[in-house]
């Protein structure tokens, strides 16, 4: 690992050590205690005060203790016995009652002119003579010429010698400097250079510091073992090499380790944590009496630590104990975990806690008994750890006699380890093993094929190639018998689940109503088959909800709702698929709030690294509703995080959706000056999406066009719609969203002169919401339209009449970006069909609205219609709502806060954080914290960016970029 010696992170430790250093080169001496956890960075710091201190040319002396078992004094000892500048000095006889004469050798030592700086290492480990010495200098003043630096582990210090050193600090003799745990951004900066998805470097970061809990030592060992540590060791000796060459520390404390003590440790890694005393002694082997005397020496040399008063252990760090476990002999490792199964088998465990034990029997070649115990941990753990569930079902496979199981027996394994592939988000090894299975020999019993073809099916959705989906799935779907009968099978229940959720993607759905609605009815008329059933429900009445069709949609996702919150998270093992569905159809019926709920549950199900594939569907519903909500920055956070998901599992269309998205909330939090990025953020995102895959391109479609309208380029959004969707009609984007499509039209070809395709636009909004139930939030779009068609026809009294009522409606709903929105718009209209006067109130009313959510561009908006109208102009109208810019007073006056406007004023005529705070009778603190959110609202990053904002033309430097 590159730059680990460097250890980013550090800067106020490093800032501390220089201090300390300044000091003793100015005649102060001082004992710096240098306290820290292993692993954490004490001897990289030590070799940092080493190397300030040569610099500046003092005398640098070092020595690491041995152990209570060394000669006494002998830390100290090595340190001075060993002075290169001063060869050839008789050392003093020193012996345990010597401490007065030992005190005046140091200081006599230690009174080179450009100072002495003795750093001790280790310092935990001192011989008792040292202690008490060390406990004498505490209590004295140092001598002027020498800075004394402790390396030590508070755990393992002995407790005089650490009250010696708390009562020092509390003296102000004693410098304590604390390393932390690194952060995230530290941690990657220590990784490579980024790959091909920045965001993806970012989470991999932040998984690695969790993993390693900040400390830089396990963060080698995770990142020797290779590109997936949460996978190591359970499998492969590939890492064994760098492996033990970055754990080397850690082995150095193990091999010390007294034979009885290392072997009671081997016992606790074979447990797992967390493991209890009497638990260890039995798969030792071990009389519990010496088993609790070899816990309490591992406690002392911190490597298990107790989690309470409740008698659990654990390892200082997991890693640790998977070290332990990974250099077992593989025989002692057998036997002991032939014993701990059996002491589980006799509390009767839950096979996900005896699987682990019996698969390594199983890889050990040990018995065929083991065999039930992986399966049927693998099918409790599946759910919420695939990848586990996966591992387990192929050491059965593997391991089994080819006649341990019969045919039908070895494909359902087979076939349960592909479910669990995917899961896992191993798509291009769930495909290969699925058609694998499809070659089998012989052929397949057609129970067993269809359940392998709906396998297939949903791994090749998954992958994008919708085309041989399609094919595979209707080489049964076309000889099913219609309607389905009762009872339904299991597998084709899957199967035309898997076909649906193809269709669904497609944006053809309403290929596959028909068939989702009699799946529906056949399965919930089978015996037992209520958890299908209601997946097949929820499928159903998504094809209804997604064709518009929300009188027959809307009963049904109702009772649908109220099934799947009766059910546990395991339903039918395709909760997020199901959770994904009854949230989108929810979020076309405008039940927001259910519709939160259930992608919500469906994003936790599909956690812990578990279903990729469904968590982008969850995340990218649940960025739509932040937005609407006014939750710009969750927004783009679901955005980003379903991008790099999209990445990792390779699906494009879910990565360009996901940009569009993300553009489509940078729309409003950005300023208007950044709309150039912006829009082609969104246009990325379409390019990434294929074309013709139905509701991936048509959402990016519409999300384009939306930021090239309000970027200020009609001509291109009308475009967008027109070349996209198919024509006038949009009949290739989805039909719940056709009345806001259509007011998006309506607006662009106003905007371009064409009144009559803005006409047919208009009314093709309101029948568009009149087809869909008058839902609110869709009439509100079509009303929006309608006002601008009547203002451009001369009829302003029913133009502000159709505006406010839009605007009462999205307030209602709490959507406070499309209310800022949509007042902001209206407010010149309102000036003129009722007076100034009756514009401001609810203009001002827009502008807290969106100061609330941090809608930037529409606080600018706002300012600049408010600016306009006060100085007696039109200040716009519906269609472009946004003159000419207008004073930057009138921006500040919109965005900030009365003492904001001040802070950023005196900061932009380049007064100094400490300048202000006089000014202004505030602390520096409180002017920085100021300028950090003067700075966020006006979207720059600096004081001369704030400066040629406020003063003068230019784009400010230092804006962050949109990656």
């Amino acid at each position: 690992m590159a730059g680990l010696s460097a250890l980013p992170g550090r800067d106020e430790e490093r800032a501390a050590l220089a201090r300390a250093v300044d000091g003793l080169c100015a005649g102060h001496g001082a004992v710096l205690d240098l306290a820290a956890d292993p692993g954490l960075g004490k001897t990289s710091l030590l070799h940092l005060i080493a190397r300030l201190a040569a610099d500046r040319g003092a005398t640098v002396l070092r020595a690491r203790a041995e152990g209570p078992a060394a000669k006494p004094y002998q830390v100290f000892r090595d340190a001075l016995e060993n002075d290169d500048h001063r060869p050839g000095t008789a050392a003093p006889p020193w012996d345990t009652g010597a401490d007065r004469d030992l005190l005046r050798a140091l200081r006599d030592r230690c009174a080179d002119p450009a100072g002495t700086v003795l750093l001790l290492d280790d310092f935990h480990h001192c011989d008792p003579a040292s202690a008490r010495l060390t406990e004498r200098l505490l209590g004295e003043p140092p001598p002027d010429r020498l800075l004394l630096v402790l390396a030590h582990r508070p755990r393992q210090t002995p407790p005089a010698l650490l009250a010696a050193l708390d009562g020092a600090k509390q003296a102000g003799t004693v410098l304590r400097v604390e390393p932390a745990p690194l952060t995230a951004a530290a941690v990657a900066a220590l990784l490579p250079a980024a790959t091909l998805f920045p965001d993806a470097d970012e989470h991999r970061a932040e998984r690695l510091r969790a993993a390693s809990g900040g400390n830089p030592r396990i963060l080698h060992l995770l990142l020797a073992a290779g590109p997936d540590p949460d996978r190591w060791p359970e499998r492969s000796d590939a890492a064994a090499g760098p492996l033990l060459r970055a754990a080397a520390p850690l082995l150095a404390e193990l091999d010390a380790l007294p034979a009885p003590v290392a072997d009671v440790l081997a016992a606790a890694a074979v447990l797992g944590e967390p493991f209890r005393l009497g638990d260890v002694a039995r798969v030792a082997g071990e009389r519990t009496d010496r088993t609790a005397d070899a816990l309490a020496e591992l406690a002392r040399a911190d490597l298990v630590r107790s989690l309470g008063p409740g008698g659990d252990l654990v390892f200082r760090h997991p890693v640790l104990g998977r070290l332990v476990h990974h250099r077992l002999n593989p025989g002692l490792r057998l036997n002991a975990h032939r014993r701990a199964l059996a002491l589980l088998e006799e509390r009767g465990a839950p096979a996900t806690a005896r699987a682990r034990h019996a698969e390594q029997l199983l890889l050990g070649g040990g018995p065929a008994e083991a065999l039930p115990v992986l399966v049927e941990g693998a099918a409790e753990v599946v759910v919420r750890s695939p990848a586990t569930a996966a591992r387990w079902l192929r050491a059965a496979l593997e391991s089994a006699p080819a006649d341990t199981h019969d045919a039908r027996t070895r494909i359902g394994l087979a076939l349960d380890r592909c479910r669990a592939l995917t899961a896992a988000g191993r798509l291009e090894q769930a495909r290969a093993l699925g058609h694998e299975i499809l070659r089998t020999p012989g052929g397949l019993p057609e129970p067993l094929h269809v359940q392998a073809l709906a396998v297939c099916v949903g791994v090749e959705r998954l992958l994008g190639r919708y085309a041989e989906a399609d094919a595979m799935a209707r080489t049964v779907v076309d000889r099913l018998p219609r309607p389905l009968p009762a009872p339904l099978p299991a597998a084709t229940a899957d199967l035309v689940l898997d076909y649906g959720l193809l269709h669904a993607v497609r944006g053809t759905a309403a290929e596959v109503r028909a068939l989702a609605h009699e799946g529906a009815t056949a399965a919930a008329a089978t015996p037992g088959g209520e958890d299908g059933g209601t997946a097949l429900r929820v499928l159903a009445a998504f094809c209804d909800s997604y064709a518009g069709d929300f009188a027959l949609a809307e009963p049904e996702i109702e009772r649908c709702g109220r099934l799947v919150d009766a059910r546990p998270d395991t339903v039918a093992g395709r909760a997020p698929d199901v959770l994904a569905l009854l949230g989108c159809a929810e979020l076309y019926l405008e039940r927001f709030t259910d519709a939160h709920r259930h992608l919500s549950r469906g994003l936790a199900t599909a956690s812990g690294g578990a279903h990729k594939h469904s968590a982008v569907n969850h995340l990218l519903g649940l960025s739509i509703l932040d937005q609407w909500a006014g939750r710009l920055d969750q927004a783009q956070r679901h955005a980003r995080e379903a991008e790099r998901l999209g990445t990792e599992i390779g699906a494009p269309d879910v990565v360009g959706l996901a940009m569009a998205m993300r553009a489509s909330a940078l729309l409003w939090a950005a300023p208007r000056r950044r709309t150039a990025e912006v829009v082609a953020l969104a246009e990325q995102g379409l390019r990434h999406t294929v074309p013709g895959t139905g509701w991936w391109a048509g959402s990016a479609v519409g999300l384009l066009a939306q930021a090239r309208l309000v970027g200020g380029d009609p001509a291109a959004c009308l475009r967008t719609l027109l070349e996209e969707s198919g024509g006038e009609d949009l009949h290739l984007l989805q039909p719940a969203a056709h009345p806001s499509l259509f007011a998006l039209m309506t607006t662009a070809a106003l905007l371009c002169g064409d009144l009559d395709t803005a006409r047919r636009s208009a009314r093709a909004a309101d029948t568009a919401a009149e087809r869909l139930g008058r839902l609110p939030f869709q009439q509100s779009q079509a009303d929006r339209a309608a006002a601008a068609m009547a203002f451009v026809e001369g009829d302003p009294a029913r133009a502000a009449e159709l505006a406010l009522r839009a605007a009462r409606v999205l307030r209602g709903l709490r959507m406070p970006v499309q209310y800022a929105w949509t007042v902001i718009a209206a407010a010149p209209v309102l000036a003129q069909a009722h007076g100034t006067a009756a514009a401001l109130g609810p203009l001002d009313e827009a502008l807290d609205a969106a100061r609330g959510c941090g809608a930037l561009r529409l606080c600018e908006d706002g300012a600049r219609v408010r600016a306009a109208l006060t100085a007696g102009g039109p200040g716009g109208s519906p269609v472009d709502p946004v003159p000419n810019p207008s004073e930057p007073a009138a921006l500040l006056s919109a965005l900030l806060s009365a003492r904001e406007r001040e802070v950023a004023e005196l900061a932009a005529d380049g007064l100094s954080s400490r300048r202000i705070a006089e000014r202004l009778v505030l602390s520096p603190r409180t002017v920085d914290t100021h300028l950090g959110s003067v700075y966020r609202k006006l979207g720059v990053s600096s004081r001369s960016a704030l400066a040629r904002l406020l003063h003068g033309p230019g784009d400010p430097a230092g804006r962050d970029p949109i990656r």
